[in-house]
């Protein structure tokens, strides 16, 4: 079982007993920010993309944010291509829902998005859609086995909200 994988990875720091499990489901940023009990950005929601000679990648991301193909393409040198259900089970190991970046099936690159960065506390998955941790995020990197930090969001900082609220109302008047 996945959730039992991803416990197995945490056991190597002693911090397996930290996996929560739920009676409700956390598939969705949503549901796991009313679950745990969080602000939904703070749900470190896990990404899984096309990489070079059919190798995926994943991005970890605040639960707001949204990938910015142009951000993107100029980090990674390809298109934003996102994985099907069928073949993130088989890259990951993790159903839809639960994928996180440990207790992996393959061994996969790991990058974590700066839009995490504004948080003292993240909740990702842990391999199953009722299940999540709560990591620093220098923990989520050092658990995570991350290749690097990179700015391949958008949609959660500040000036951009406030440029998109600010051209709606200009838009009404």
């Amino acid at each position: 079982m996945s959730i039992e994988r991803v416990k197995a990875h945490f056991k190597q720091w002693n911090r397996e007993a930290e996996v929560m499990e739920f009676k409700s489901s956390s598939a969705t940023v949503q549901q796991a920010a009313e679950t745990i009990g969080v602000l939904p950005e703070q749900i470190a929601k896990t990404l899984s993309f096309r990489g070079k000679e059919d190798k995926a990648i994943l991005v970890v991301a605040a639960g707001d944010a949204k990938i910015d193909n142009k951000k993107f393409r100029h980090t990674f040198g390809f298109k934003a291509r996102m994985l099907s259900h069928d073949e993130v089970q088989e890259q990951t190991g993790h159903e839809v829902g639960g994928v996180c970046p440990f207790g992996l099936a393959n061994d996969l690159d790991v990058y974590l998005d700066v839009s995490m960065k504004r948080f003292d506390k993240v909740f990702p998955a842990c391999g199953s859609t009722n299940s999540a941790i709560e990591l620093t995020c220098e923990e989520l990197f050092t658990y995570s086995f991350a290749k690097a930090w990179v700015d391949v969001c958008k949609g959660w900082q500040e000036e951009e909200i406030g440029i998109t609220s600010g051209e709606s109302s200009k838009s009404a008047t």
